[in-house]
């Protein structure tokens, strides 16, 4: 329990601490930020591993963090994360070196994404269903259907 409860207070401070720059840019203050970020993921907290995933994504270093940060991604997104289930749409319709581009695995975590209530997922499918792409044949009543959604999520 007590182990429970210090890793939560040394993830929140981490959070804080990780918006001061300069605190950033020291190795060794780094590591530990990091660290804090990999046991809150580790321990199953979803906002940790959306957290901690877009960091190894887009600032980990080698393929390994990548791929760390995909993995990461994915739980978050499969425990109802929209922000990482959208990244993961994303991800597999530019593809990379490792995976090739999936327009059927982007339709899939846009749809979850949008489920959970992000309204750039909804707007993305929308377009998606308009356009078509390999492999997504264009579908106009789900493009109305997901424009809907995105309209209704946005507020606008």
């Amino acid at each position: 329990m007590f182990g429970a409860l210090r890793a939560r207070l040394s993830y929140s401070l981490a959070r804080r601490l990780f918006h001061w720059t300069w605190l950033v840019k020291q190795p060794r203050a780094w590591q530990w930020l990091e660290g804090q970020f990999a046991r809150m993921a580790n321990r199953g907290d979803v906002q940790a591993q959306s957290f901690y995933g877009h960091i190894l994504l887009f600032r980990g270093q080698g393929l390994g963090a990548r791929a760390e940060g995909r993995r990461l991604l994915a739980l978050a997104a499969k425990a109802g994360d929209g922000k990482a289930a959208y990244q993961l749409g994303v991800l597999s319709l530019t593809g990379d070196a490792q995976q090739a581009a999936d327009a059927q695995q982007t339709l899939s975590w846009w749809t979850l994404a949008a489920q959970a209530g992000h309204p750039l997922a909804a707007h993305r499918l929308a377009e998606l269903y308009r356009t078509g792409a390999p492999g997504v044949t264009a579908d106009a009543a789900l493009a109305a259907q997901f424009a809907a959604r995105a309209h209704a999520l946005s507020g606008v």
